[in-house]
């Protein structure tokens, strides 16, 4: 007898190993982020770190997304898909925002820590826009620009990726033998 993942107790250590994980992540994510060295000149290297940090985003999605394909339990991925992606694109951005605010002091309508800049990201990424930090100088405009485009094609793209691989993974799935020695259907 095959014990369905998504329920019973085998369901509930999966629910928690993939909540632990994610936890896991944000954690190591915002240690990295406190910790980094964002005392960076705004030069042509920061720009370049700026766009290879993007591209690892991406690249830690497409892993993503081929994990899920891959999985046991496809939709519990995607969940850990989602939650290691948004706040790796988060920090990426809080961290662009910091080096900027420290270069350019009037790049913001205040100063940021990098408190205020995870804080100004989320409600970027999020669209509240509660008015009470703001862009004020071109290069700040542009870093928001690109970040609500990203955030755009994250919350339209990648998220419906991310489903739509772990609806593909769920139907292989389905269409899959779970128990051992059981022969596939033969087509004649």
């Amino acid at each position: 007898m095959a014990v369905d993942p998504d329920s019973g107790t085998s369901g509930g250590r999966a629910i928690a190993g993939t909540l632990l994980h994610s936890a896991a992540a944000s954690a190591v994510l915002l240690v990295v982020y406190y910790q980094a060295p964002l005392d960076r000149p705004l030069d042509r290297v920061t720009g370049w770190l700026f766009l290879i940090a993007l591209l690892l985003f991406g690249a830690v999605m497409v892993f993503q997304l081929r994990s899920i394909l891959r999985s046991q339990e496809p939709r519990l991925r995607a969940i850990r898909a989602l939650v290691t992606g948004v706040p790796l694109l988060l920090v990426i951005f809080a961290s662009a925002y910091c080096i900027v605010a420290a270069q350019q002091p009037e790049a913001f309508s205040e100063p940021l820590s990098r408190t205020d800049g995870l804080y100004f990201t989320v409600i970027i990424f999020s669209t509240v826009g509660l008015g009470d930090i703001a862009p004020v100088t071109e290069l700040a405009r542009v870093l928001v620009t690109i970040q609500m485009l990203a955030g755009l094609i994250t919350v339209g793209l990648v998220a419906k990726l991310v489903v739509g691989a772990a609806q593909v993974a769920v139907a292989r799935r389905a269409r899959t033998p779970e128990r051992a020695g059981e022969e596939p259907a033969h087509r004649n």
